[in-house]
């Protein structure tokens, strides 16, 4: 009999509600990664508890209560029918050799979890797929190490592949540009900017060999070409930043403040670095970003969505992971 198989979608993780309390579990366990925050434990403990915690869950809450759906977090629904539509694919050429499963660092359904049902089916051999296109050690350095970590110590350690990172692979990248092109041909009018906007990092982890922005210039490079975008027209960001110390830059936020100044009134702005809508792109660029926008004098705001479940990203999900297939099926 062919042996079965796990796919792992790794995903970063969301709160389990839009309330202070499941916001503050989320955070409570994403903020004391090493990973992320890469403090001295001594400094960043009585800092994290005495203050982040006390104050940013209900702040983040009313956040996330902006974006909830009847069916729950927006990322942990989209990332399920990622799943699903991955698992069609694959059973239409793999009929019941592959099981897919939605893996989160942080929060529910957990990495550890994942393995567990996987193992209980009698699947040993693992594919991880990172749903993050460029690599971060905070994002799929993290995820992976997590990984290793709950599966090492198992009496049965599973063969486990990791899919490298595909930022500038073009299935990814055509998929994208699928994406991009629906929403652009949809606008009215046109936009005549176009914003790539990337999470952001501190600048200290790059210059410790962290590869993240380089990879981000090459996702947006080659984007920007399949799109047949200007360059003069074009311009790349990163969001998100936390704490006072220097992220990379230009910052997305002061950005959309400060195009209407330089005669930009129509902007797409698009975030390829998630590959599903969670808070940073529903809030932090669709609401807070288009206001920041609008107000500065900005007229039209157009936010391309994430590949989500779209059916190109689908294929091109399927096509990496059959990839790495070869020589187990």
């Amino acid at each position: 009999m062919p042996p079965r198989i796990g796919v792992l979608l790794l995903q970063l993780g969301t709160p389990d509600a839009p309330t202070p309390e499941a916001v503050r579990r989320y955070l409570a366990e994403f903020l004391w990664d090493r990973r992320a925050i890469d403090l001295p434990r001594a400094l960043w403990w009585p800092i994290l508890h005495f203050s982040v915690l006390r104050t940013r869950p209900r702040q983040s809450a009313k956040l996330y209560q902006k974006i909830w759906t009847l069916e729950g977090s927006p990322l942990a629904t989209i990332s399920a029918a990622q799943a699903r539509g991955l698992q069609a694919r694959l059973d239409r050429r793999h009929p019941s050799l592959v099981t897919v499963k939605v893996a989160m660092r942080y929060g529910n359904p957990s990495i550890a979890r994942a393995l567990d049902e996987l193992a209980a089916s009698g699947i040993d051999r693992i594919i991880a797929l990172s749903m993050y296109p460029q690599y971060a050690g905070a994002t799929i350095g993290s995820s992976l190490e997590r990984l290793f970590e709950v599966a090492g110590p198992r009496r049965v350690v599973p063969s486990i592949r990791v899919i490298p990172p595909y930022f500038d692979e073009a299935p990814y990248i055509d998929a994208l540009a699928a994406v991009a092109r629906k929403a652009l041909s949809s606008a009215t009018p046109p936009p005549d900017h176009l914003l790539l906007s990337f999470h952001g990092l501190p600048k200290r982890y790059v210059t410790e060999g962290d590869p993240y922005p380089a990879q981000c210039r090459a996702t947006a490079d080659l984007l920007r070409r399949a799109l047949d975008w200007p360059e003069d027209r074009f311009t790349l960001t990163f969001q998100s930043r936390f704490g006072r110390e220097p992220w990379l830059e230009p910052y997305t936020d002061e950005t959309l403040k400060a195009l209407p100044a330089r005669a930009v009134t129509r902007v797409a702005v698009m975030s390829p670095g998630f590959t599903a809508d969670c808070l940073e792109t529903l809030e932090e660029i669709g609401i807070t970003g288009r206001e920041q926008f609008l107000h500065a004098g900005g007229k039209d705001f157009v936010r391309i969505p994430c590949p989500n479940d779209d059916p190109a990203w689908l294929d091109a999900m399927d096509a990496i992971v059959s990839r790495e297939l070869g020589g187990w099926i």
